[in-house]
């Protein structure tokens, strides 16, 4: 899971490298074709492709929430910094039990209540690189509010596999769900696909889009499932809390920037989060 973390948490400079190359809908789009055609041989060869009229409805309704989340990563990396939206994104294994509490009718439990407040001023305090006055201002950035929508949207990921599965293989339904939000973005950004000029398109933005489909989607899902077996569902998710020092460390290894000392407070706390629900899985 520290590896899976790290190929995930690289996908957030990643995608601030690329993301002004390249409209959010049509990126968006090719990660998700990318990751399908890629993932399709497995699942010819292991199971099947065949599939229902019903379990497409079941899967769409799901990666409509895949769908929205990275359209809107994309689109704030224009606005922001990968170290804010990974920040951010920690608010998601919080947002994900507060929608099975109500969707899957599950019990939060005092760890993960605990967590939930100590992740989010942790979480707040990196967004605002350790200024005081942006801090109790809230002064959340353009990209910071559509990141956090999106942040919304991918909280119900999570409980909505819970309450659509239907025992079948994990890796089929991963697949489907990745082919249908495939065939979403092509409803929604299809038609940008023609006034692109792909001749122009810069190499890096292929190789990021080839990191994003093979080790940001396919490997990591591949590696959890695994370290699920073994870990548990709640543990696996805290390791999510993991993203804002790993960003750090890629951008001061890659660029050599450091935001300064003013964030390891919130670093602090939002590692003191997962440790939380760490012991509270075992």
């Amino acid at each position: 899971m520290l590896l899976c973390a790290v190929l995930v948490a690289g996908s957030f400079p990643v995608g601030a490298a690329i993301s002004h190359d390249l409209s959010p809908g049509p990126l968006t789009l090719i990660r998700f074709f990318s990751a399908s055609l890629l993932f399709a041989p497995f699942i010819w060869f292991r199971y099947s492709l065949a599939v229902s009229i019903l379990s497409l409805l079941r899967y769409s309704l799901i990666s409509a929430t895949l769908v929205s989340f990275f359209w809107c990563m994309f689109l704030s990396l224009r606005y922001t910094t990968a170290l804010s939206t990974s920040a951010i994104f920690t608010l998601v294994p919080s947002l994900a039990a507060l929608y099975a509490m109500l969707l899957n009718k599950e019990r939060l439990g005092k760890a993960r209540l605990l967590a939930l407040f100590l992740g989010l001023p942790g979480t707040l305090w990196i967004v605002f690189k350790g200024d005081w006055a942006l801090f109790t201002g809230l002064a959340w950035n353009r990209g910071d509010l559509i990141f956090l929508g999106g942040c919304l949207c991918m909280g119900l990921y999570t409980p909505l596999i819970r309450l659509f599965h239907r025992k079948e293989p994990m890796a089929v339904m991963a697949f489907w769900i990745m082919v249908t939000g495939t065939f979403w973005l092509l409803l929604l950004a299809g038609h940008d696909l023609l006034s692109i000029t792909w001749s122009t398109v810069p190499v890096k933005v292929w190789l990021g889009i080839a990191y994003l489909a093979i080790f940001s989607t396919i490997i990591s899902f591949f590696i959890t499932q695994y370290a699920i077996t073994f870990l548990g569902p709640t543990r696996v998710m805290a390791y999510s809390y993991l993203y804002p020092s790993l960003v750090l460390l890629i951008d001061l290894f890659v660029n050599g920037s450091w935001p300064g000392i003013q964030i390891l407070p919130g670093i602090a706390v939002v590692l003191l989060a997962m440790l939380v629900v760490q012991r509270a899985g075992r």
